[in-house]
């Protein structure tokens, strides 16, 4: 077949294989490599290109997992075509533009998930479906093995030592509450603000009043609450993190009024900066109850989560979901114990905290000249303060580009902080490009700079340099 055009550069940030994947991508979105195209080998291709094969074998192996071609045994790499296609046949293009795909969401809580793992993951399910289930309802605490594994990491990770019999396995984080939430006195609830918003929903759906905690600021009195829900390793949304002298205030001001601190840890795993700040459960164990989650490790739809319950609640919670049958779904149980067993979980979040490592500077740097980061570079997403008239326009640039970014202020209840959180775990690199592009263009032409964008050359750089019409027809590239 003749040649593709195809450019590597080798002075660019960017990996030579996710170049190559990204240029093949677009050239089967333009048409250009119709459905059911015939691809060169990668030894051919390498050769043309003047790199190695192992280039060419990762940006075919990327392509796969994501769907766009389809290697055949013995024939070659393909073009997919679409179930009911005949298959090595190139297919007319259509007449009409196919249908917008739906909006890229921006969001918070989506995670990189490596295609590389998959093999690992299908592994646990087959694992699953080998496996006998229980003849009826299984442990209100859940999967035996499960806590025993579950009590292994959050030493290992989180610093914090219990009993796998202390540990409560959950449908996720709003589910932990909804465990937690009828086992304390009445009254009202503490909720960080700006803060988690199903947390928010989770507290007044049981009827209970929320008080709010001006996130970032010290809490030295929790008089007139039963609980107060903080997120220290990582606050959601700002990201900041609370510090020693305002964790000791809290649990302090827990003891005095008689009330439980609800410490969700939904994404300490991933800090890039500095080690992973140790639980606040690790310091008090009967003021605090621990909510852990998978969602970000693996998967939200996996509904998952843990709780480490203060010990004088433990017996309670679990009677109550022994006769509500409140346990979570048993296979989903099974397949979270093989990931952890086969070490598929540690693998998937070194892997996850090297992407968001290498995207989180490339967002900084095409933001900071126009907006003011809220915390320390740290997750899946940062948030940034601007002026609610310019996160309106951002986030309107954005949708008009197929993009859906949150706006700050609907996380808040009280707190007048204004801007956007901006999630870059749950998309392409391309797909970071071309929404950092929609932003920072708005960014532009609702304020002056704040200073000069940095010319070290990463990809979100590039993408400030272009919307300026400093470097006309660049492609940018925030690599992961």
């Amino acid at each position: 077949m003749p040649a593709l055009p195809l450019r590597l550069d080798r002075s660019s940030r960017a990996p030579l294989p996710a170049q190559l994947s990204a240029q093949v991508r677009e050239l089967i979105l333009a048409g250009t490599l119709a459905r059911g195209s015939r691809l060169p080998s990668s030894r051919a291709l390498a050769a043309d290109l003047g790199v190695s094969r192992t280039v060419t074998e990762l940006a075919f192996e990327q392509l796969v997992a994501e769907g766009w071609v389809e290697a055949r045994r013995g024939a070659g790499t393909f073009v997919a075509s679409p179930p009911g296609a005949s298959r090595g046949r190139a297919e007319p293009r259509p007449s009409a533009p196919a249908p917008s795909p739906g909006l890229v969401r921006l969001d918070a809580g989506t995670p990189w998930v490596d295609p590389r793992g998959l093999a690992g993951w299908r592994r646990a399910w087959r694992e699953v479906s080998a496996a006998r289930p229980p003849r009826g309802y299984d442990d209100p605490r859940g999967l035996p093995e499960l806590r025993v594994a579950l009590a292994e990491r959050l030493a290992r990770t989180r610093g914090l030592y219990v009993d796998p019999d202390a540990i409560i396995v959950t449908a996720g984080t709003t589910d932990a509450l909804r465990q937690l939430l009828p086992e304390l006195p009445s009254g009202a609830v503490g909720v960080e603000d700006p803060g988690y918003r199903a947390a928010v929903e989770t507290v007044r759906s049981f009827g209970r009043a929320v008080v709010d905690l001006p996130a970032g600021e010290p809490v030295t009195s929790l008089e007139g609450v039963v609980a107060a829900y903080v997120t220290p390793a990582h606050q959601h949304p700002l990201g900041l993190v609370m510090p020693a002298p305002q964790r000791l205030a809290l649990l302090a001001a827990a003891r005095g009024a008689g009330a439980i601190v609800v410490e969700d840890d939904y994404d300490s795993e991933f800090r890039y900066d500095v080690a992973p700040v140790p639980a606040l459960a690790s310091l008090d164990r009967d003021a605090v109850a621990y909510i852990g989650t998978a969602a970000k490790s693996v998967l939200p739809t996996l509904r998952l989560g843990w709780l480490v319950p203060p010990p004088s609640l433990l017996d309670a919670i679990v009677r109550r979901r022994e006769v509500t049958h409140a346990g979570a779904a048993w296979p989903s149980q099974r397949a979270l114990l093989a990931l952890l067993r086969d070490g598929w979980i540690d693998k998937a979040v070194r892997a996850a905290r090297r992407v968001y490592a290498e995207r989180a500077p490339c967002v900084a740097e095409a933001l900071s000249p126009y907006a003011q980061l809220a915390g320390p570079l740290a997750g899946m997403y940062s948030c940034w303060l601007m002026p609610q008239t310019t996160a309106l326009r951002v986030r309107e640039a954005a949708l008009a580009a197929g993009f859906e970014l949150n706006l700050l202020s609907s996380y808040a209840r009280t707190s007048g902080l204004t801007g956007i959180v901006l999630g870059y775990g749950g998309l392409s690199d391309e797909e970071l490009d071309r929404a950092l592009r929609a932003i920072v263009g708005a960014l532009r032409g609702s304020a002056s700079p704040k200073g000069s964008v940095n010319d070290g050359g990463g990809g979100a750089a590039r993408a400030a340099r272009a919307v300026a019409g400093d470097s006309p027809g660049t492609r940018t590239q925030c690599s992961g």
